[in-house]
């Protein structure tokens, strides 16, 4: 019997904001040793849903949105703050001492 295992794809479980707002913060976490995990973890959460709509709400086309936040991608701080914006995120610092 041939089993066929699906690739894991964490955008199949991001079920609503606060999974989202969850899974954005894990990757802020990680971002210490790879700063490309926050705009990864855009791209995955923008794939959770429409990203067409994304892209129009954040002035892009699909295909540079896609682009800007894939593996090899390498957004601008205004990319990455208008998806956060358009996804209903809002990035904030509070104090930690």
């Amino acid at each position: 019997m041939d089993e066929q295992i699906a690739r894991f794809d964490a955008a199949n479980y991001l079920a609503d904001l606060d999974d989202v707002a969850a899974y954005l913060q894990l990757a802020l976490e990680e971002s210490t040793d790879d700063p490309t995990a926050v705009p990864r973890a855009l791209g995955v959460i923008a794939r959770s849903g429409n990203m067409s709509d994304l892209a129009r709400q954040v002035g892009m086309s699909r295909d540079g949105l896609y682009k800007a936040l894939s593996d090899h991608g390498n957004p601008t701080w205004s990319t990455v703050l208008k998806v956060s914006d358009a996804l209903g995120l809002k990035l904030t610092f509070h104090a930690v001492a």
